[in-house]
């Protein structure tokens, strides 16, 4: 386990030395603070950030994520079960990766001002994408041989797709996940920054107005531990559902 983690622990912390000697050097904590001062700027604002600002972006991070799994699978079996249906929305979806979702992000404050769904909508429009393709591609990678022996046995629609589709794309489904989860978080700061009135993101962008470096950085580490701790939470999840599958 320690020699698991002993190479990309070091690196970090050559990085950090690195940067703490270069921000010394430079002395202009208001463009690169230290990691010290963001440390103790932390320390300072823990408080707020942990009690008002990081729930309200959390609280995004969730229904956006909800929302993008519930729809993301939906069209994902939708279309894996209707070729009119794959050729009328496959498109669709590769077109609103195309899209730069800061561009959108003004236009949804106008329709719903300051509420958490002008938020909601641009980080469903981040993450809906992996989850749906890569669930429709799971779908997919479904063994023919298996169908047409499950044929032969009598098996209905129903139990096919319950008992052959549905684990091919589980591991799909995980994959687009872990990714979904990692880009919700710059959803949520995203539709902070362009307007809010709390979250990780809004903080951050009052901060960056008031020329305090170390408040800048200091909500952006929380939002990037909050990424790191979904990823691990889905990838918690996926070895407990996959455990029928030899991983190392």
């Amino acid at each position: 386990m320690i020699k698991k983690y002993f190479t990309p622990s070091l690196l970090v912390l050559i990085l950090l030395v690195i940067w703490q000697i270069t921000a010394s050097m430079m002395n202009m904590a208001f463009i690169l603070p230290s990691p010290l001062q963001i440390v103790e700027k932390l320390w300072e604002i823990g408080d707020i950030l942990l009690t008002v600002h990081l729930p309200a972006t959390l609280l995004i991070v969730v229904i956006g994520l909800f929302i993008s799994i519930v729809f993301g699978v939906g069209i994902a079996v939708w279309m894996n079960g209707s070729k009119t249906m794959e050729r009328t929305f496959y498109p669709l979806l590769i077109s609103s990766q195309t899209i730069p979702i800061i561009a959108l992000a003004p236009i949804f404050v106008l329709w719903f001002g300051y509420s958490i769904w002008s938020k909601v909508v641009v980080t469903v429009l981040i993450t809906f994408f992996p989850i749906a393709v890569n669930t429709f591609d799971g779908l997919r990678s479904s063994s023919k041989e298996l169908r047409e022996l499950l044929l032969t046995m009598g098996a209905s629609k129903k139990e096919i797709f319950f008992k052959l589709n549905v684990p091919s794309a589980l591991p799909h489904f995980f994959s687009g996940l872990k990714v979904a989860v990692t880009l919700s978080v710059i959803g949520a700061a995203i539709g902070e920054w362009v307007g809010a009135q709390s979250g990780l993101g809004y903080f951050s962008r009052r901060m960056m107005t008031q020329f305090d470096g170390a408040g800048v950085f200091a909500p952006i580490v929380l939002l990037s531990l909050l990424g790191i701790l979904l990823f691990l939470l889905v990838v918690y999840f996926e070895k407990k559902s996959l455990r029928w599958r030899k991983t190392e």
